[in-house]
């Protein structure tokens, strides 16, 4: 295809392009952005041929984690246009990552809910002060999050962990608060764990073995939404080089000797395979559990791998449909479904009224979903992305 001539306009039209209803591409036809949503009339807007290309609503990525701005940049060059974060703090630093122009929009929890002594409160420098200690700590940490901006609440399932109990009561005071609790389990134990509990999203998927028919027809029957975070898995079972570890012994030792001793006598860590996982999702999928695309890309230090942001939402996609997901579903998973699920109405649509998040592609991803990286330009709330 021919290059398009950069936008500049408030009011665009974009003409002779095939628009993604959530099945299908439909026959080439014209939408235009119109400030930062789409408009229904192009009457006086600025008219680009977009030759045939394919229209998406933007990607939401369903699980990151923020650094700085520059992670916001790299989403939005990649078409993904909201990041759903799972755990960033001081609320100030999360407030300086909000409502950027043209770059990536997020939700977050702000600082994850675990107890001392917990895998992650070794790995994490989650303050002591807001550390839970117990079922009765459950009300006010929620309470201190919405105070501080939360879009929703995370937990941490593990074990070592917060107890069930204590599980059980985040849950209910988040849920008193009408917020979403979102939590991080990835071995089968803290999945049981964090569905008794009643999450209402589960990231990641076991490692240590598949999830079994008990928990599939439970998380069906409590209408439970699952975000495998494939990439991450695959990622894990990856041994890292001597190299790699021998740095982070060097730039973050504290953290180092963390990972070393939450290793050590961890029964989550037996029979850990990304097989497991991959399992996981084909039996949730098939049983018509939700699976949404996250990724847990991250840039931060401390990390002996990287998942790089926006470039593994891409793979995500690629790896869902390697676990039985189809293309039309795999794109489902990465734009309407985490806006239905995690209750942002205004996007994950192509309709007039919503927000102008778009991604315009040369190729059919439904033919061949390796085709979302075809990108030929995106616009983050109607303001396009310098992809340069």
């Amino acid at each position: 295809m021919a290059s398009l001539p950069k936008l500049v306009k408030a009011r665009v039209a974009l003409k002779n392009v095939r628009i993604f209803d959530g099945n299908r591409f439909g026959e080439p036809s014209t939408v235009t952005i119109d400030g930062g949503v789409i408009g229904g009339d192009g009457d006086g807007a600025e008219e680009v041929d977009c030759n045939g290309g394919f229209l998406l609503p933007g990607f939401i990525d369903a699980h990151i984690h923020l650094q700085d701005e520059n992670d916001l940049r790299q989403m939005a060059k990649y078409g993904v246009t909201t990041g759903l974060d799972m755990a960033t703090w001081p609320a100030s630093k999360l407030k300086a990552l909000r409502g950027r122009s043209g770059l990536t929009d997020i939700r977050s929890p702000g600082v994850p809910a675990t107890c001392d002594g917990s895998i992650h409160s070794r790995i994490l420098p989650i303050p002591k002060e807001v550390l839970v200690s117990g079922p009765n700590d459950a009300k006010q940490f929620v309470a201190n999050r919405v105070s501080e901006g939360a879009d929703y609440i995370k937990i941490i399932a593990d074990v070592p962990g917060p107890d069930q109990e204590t599980l059980n009561a985040l849950v209910t005071a988040a849920h008193e608060q009408n917020l979403l609790v979102i939590a991080h389990a990835s071995a089968y134990t803290p999945f049981s764990m964090a569905l008794e509990a009643q999450a209402d999203v589960l990231t990641h998927a076991p490692l240590d073995k598949p999830v079994d028919d008990k928990i599939v027809k439970s998380m069906v029957a409590e209408k439970r939404v699952s975000v495998p975070t494939l990439t991450m898995m695959e990622a894990l079972m990856k041994s890292p080089s001597f190299g790699a570890l021998f740095g982070l012994l060097l730039l973050r030792p504290s953290i180092f000797w963390a990972i070393i001793q939450a290793r050590r006598g961890n029964p989550n860590r037996q029979g850990r395979k990304y097989e497991h996982a991959r399992e996981s999702v084909t039996a949730m999928y098939r049983a018509g559990v939700p699976i949404l695309a996250g990724t847990d890309s991250h840039s931060g230090p401390g990390f002996s791998f990287k998942v790089l942001h926006g470039d593994s939402f891409h793979h995500e996609l690629e790896l869902l449909v390697d676990a039985g997901l189809s293309t039309a579903d795999a794109l489902q998973a990465g734009t309407s479904l985490p806006a239905q699920h995690f209750r942002l109405d205004d996007r994950g649509v192509i309709e007039v009224g919503k927000r102008a998040d778009l991604v315009l592609l040369a190729d059919n991803p439904l033919l061949d979903i390796r085709a979302t990286r075809s990108i030929r330009r995106v616009w983050c709330g109607g303001t396009e992305v310098d992809r340069s």
